[in-house]
């Protein structure tokens, strides 16, 4: 009888020690799964708040993407202005709205008048391409200047795209760089194009040679002055 009662003894003190732990057990379990809901509640605000400002919801427009288009839409109002100059009213250009599979935001269209249709920018033709790309340049440099506090740019210096203009849009171009010039700027063309030699009275030359190439620089007022450089 004796042996039986320390046999429950121990028995119970098993239980006993199994039921505290248990018990601590659960008290840590209620503790882990408070934490997690505050967990839980702070994430619905920040976790959301992530998602949305990388663009991983909603527009599929990041934070930063939409604070680009938005200096965007302020360059393209002034691009647009000098596009449909340049293309008698046409041309101008908007920002995509409709978001894309992947970030969007930033993408570009044309909208066309003859046809009422907006439509990608990639489907512009070569002159027309360089128009609009003449046009963003310019819009560009009149919102750095406006964002820059007091910083001009007075200089623009364009590379070619001359030669895949018609005569007619190579005029409207050449009319708005006559406009920007007599506005103060400073307007460098780089084009082999002779309509535009015809229209710039300064102007360097590259004059090609078998050995020695020649830079002949000329200037209203000035006799011409040929510098030699190794081809």
């Amino acid at each position: 009888a004796i042996d039986a009662a320390q046999q429950s003894e121990q028995t119970w003190q098993q239980v006993r020690d199994r039921l505290q732990g248990l018990t601590t057990l659960q008290a840590r379990l209620v503790t882990i799964r408070e934490n997690s809901a505050g967990l839980d509640r702070e994430y619905a605000v920040y976790g959301t708040l992530s998602e949305v400002a990388s663009g991983r919801q909603g527009s599929k427009v990041s934070l930063q993407r939409f604070i680009l288009s938005v200096l965007l839409d302020d360059v393209l109002i002034g691009a647009s202005q000098r596009l449909r100059k340049m293309s008698r009213g046409r041309y101008w250009l908007v920002r995509r709205e409709q978001a894309g599979r992947g970030a969007s935001g930033l993408d570009l269209d044309v909208m066309d008048e003859y046809t009422g249709q907006q439509r990608a920018v990639a489907t512009l033709s070569g002159g027309e391409s360089f128009m609009a790309a003449l046009a963003l340049a310019l819009g560009l440099s009149d919102v750095v200047q406006a964002y820059a506090g007091g910083i001009r740019l007075d200089t623009l210096f364009i590379d070619e795209g001359f030669g895949s203009l018609d005569a007619e849009s190579l005029e409207l171009a050449i009319r708005t760089l006559i406009d920007l010039q007599a506005g103060g700027r400073t307007i460098g063309i780089i084009s082999h194009v002779s309509e535009l030699k015809e229209q710039k009275p300064r102007r360097v030359d590259s004059v090609p040679g078998l050995s020695v190439s020649r830079i002949r620089v000329r200037a209203p007022g000035l006799s011409d002055a040929e510098v030699d450089m190794e081809t």
